[in-house]
């Protein structure tokens, strides 16, 4: 089993994982998606409505299960949801390059 020390604020970055920047953002959308679903306290059936998509998908987004789901599509679904959505392009800070150190038991 693989034990893992300081982790970076990307979990996906520091198991490795490809696509870590993406997957992180996809589940940053998803976690403000399902927060104002909950807060409207739309059932699954208006959710399904409201985003044109079928139960089963929603029922996806809901758990997270993201393969289906790009980006653009979570965008699409905030603004769907009556959200308005600002994308902004500035210089990157100098980014913290964290270690993750790996252990196998």
């Amino acid at each position: 089993m693989k034990k893992l020390t300081n982790i970076t604020d990307n979990p996906f970055a520091a198991l490795g994982l490809a696509n870590a920047e993406e997957r992180a953002l996809k589940v940053d959308l998803t976690l403000i998606v399902n927060r104002i679903i909950e807060k409207k306290g739309l059932r699954q059936a208006e959710v399904c409505a409201a985003l044109s998509i079928p139960q089963p998908r929603v029922s996806a987004l809901q758990n997270y299960k993201l393969d289906h789901f790009s980006v653009e599509r979570l965008l699409e679904f905030l603004t769907l949801l009556g959200q308005n959505v600002e994308i902004r392009v500035s210089p990157a800070a100098a980014r913290k390059q964290a270690i993750c150190v790996a252990r196998v038991d």
